[in-house]
């Protein structure tokens, strides 16, 4: 995330978002694809960050606006934004904690057997920085469950629960199970399918958040 030192203070923007549910403390919103979560170098303005400042302009009080968590731009669904100091130590507490649940769909390359859980370290690539990969020294471990919801000819559709929240966390296990979401051509996905199906993203959604 960029600081203060680097970028200057969001601004609001009348960005689009869904809100899903809204109280004094909590704010929950679907994302929609191609949105960046937060501002950082190249993407100053027009982000979700922006957009929650003209929404509700008291979360420039709050650390990150209140965002809680974060997803990929071309990925969609569902985060969590505190209102309110309170609500924000509570759930970052519950966050590090693992007490926040998140499930999410996603269509995968190939045919899935059965579900199951990934436990593999995932860190920076060695030489794609843009990229994170599986590793055996250097990374943090991050732990995906996930399971097969129904299966086509040459994909499968999953459900997937994580345990950790790593970047890209998702998207670099299913890879390395050799099944990487649909369109997602950063981690092997055959670009050509892409092509014929019109996707300009990876296909995956974050469908379902549980919190106290």
């Amino acid at each position: 995330l960029a600081t203060g030192d680097e970028y200057p203070a969001p601004v609001a923007e009348d960005i689009r978002f869904d809100v899903v549910h809204e109280d004094a403390d909590v704010l929950v919103i679907n994302k929609p694809a191609g949105l960046v979560v937060h501002p950082g170098a190249g993407n100053a303005a027009g982000t979700l960050e922006n957009g929650l400042l003209a929404h509700d302009p008291a979360l420039a009080g709050l650390p990150r606006s209140g965002i809680l968590h974060r997803l990929d731009k071309d990925t969609s669904g569902l985060l969590i934004v505190a209102k309110s100091l309170a609500a924000h130590t509570h759930l970052v507490r519950a966050l590090e904690a693992r007490e926040i649940t998140r499930e999410y769909r996603a269509l995968c390359v190939g045919t899935m057997t059965a579900g199951g859980s990934v436990d593999a370290d995932i860190g920076r690539h060695k030489t794609q920085r843009t990229k994170m990969s599986v590793t055996d020294f250097g990374g943090r471990r991050a732990v995906t469950h996930y399971r097969v919801l129904a299966r086509f000819p040459h994909h499968t559709f999953v459900a997937v629960r994580l345990e950790t929240g790593r970047t890209h966390q998702i998207r670099v296990h299913m890879s390395a199970l050799g099944h990487p979401c649909v369109g997602d051509l950063t981690y092997g996905a055959d670009p050509t399918l892409s092509t014929r199906l019109g996707l300009s993203r990876q296909w995956l959604h974050a469908r379902e958040l549980g919190f106290t």
